[in-house]
């Protein structure tokens, strides 16, 4: 075999590597729904992922190797760690459990409710396929997030 044969042969080689590397990337992030945020590598989204628990709303958390990522059911619940904290806003704002949470409008639907946590960071996103886990679950949510440090709220103190 050539020199010439050789390194085409180790090109192609790496280019099927790189490829199957990619595939497995968007096939996971196609699993999960959404992508990882920017700063999913936090340490509380870390912990925030690993402690999140095995059942959540009645539907069984599902595999998945994206960092900050935990998703339950077929996508009825997917939380996205390390979104950037939202700023003040005219978005219907309630709290769990001590934890704030704003609902996003503009990426809500009628089927689909996306809530993100005000006044911590790393902030953290929870895409709610509607039904009737959702009380359940942002208790649950609640706890995971509650040791991240408020440093504001949406709603004012009694």
């Amino acid at each position: 075999m050539t020199r010439r044969t050789r390194v085409a042969l180790t090109a192609g080689v790496c280019a099927l590597a790189a490829g199957a590397a990619v595939a497995a990337y968007a096939l996971a992030e196609t699993d999960a729904g959404v992508p990882p945020a920017e700063g999913a590598d936090a340490p509380h989204c870390l912990r925030i992922t690993n402690d999140a628990p095995g059942s959540l709303g009645g539907l069984s958390r599902r595999d998945n190797s994206l960092p900050g990522i935990a998703v339950w059911g077929d996508r009825g619940i997917v939380l996205r760690c390390g979104v950037t904290p939202p700023g003040p806003s005219t978005d219907p704002c309630f709290s769990v459990d001590g934890v704030d949470w704003v609902i996003d409008q503009e990426q809500s639907t009628p089927d689909r409710k996306v809530i993100v946590t005000y006044g911590r960071s790393p902030a953290t996103q929870v895409i709610l396929g509607g039904g009737e886990q959702t009380d359940a679950a942002l208790v649950g949510l609640s706890r995971l997030v509650a040791p991240i440090r408020q440093t504001s709220q949406c709603l004012a103190a009694n």
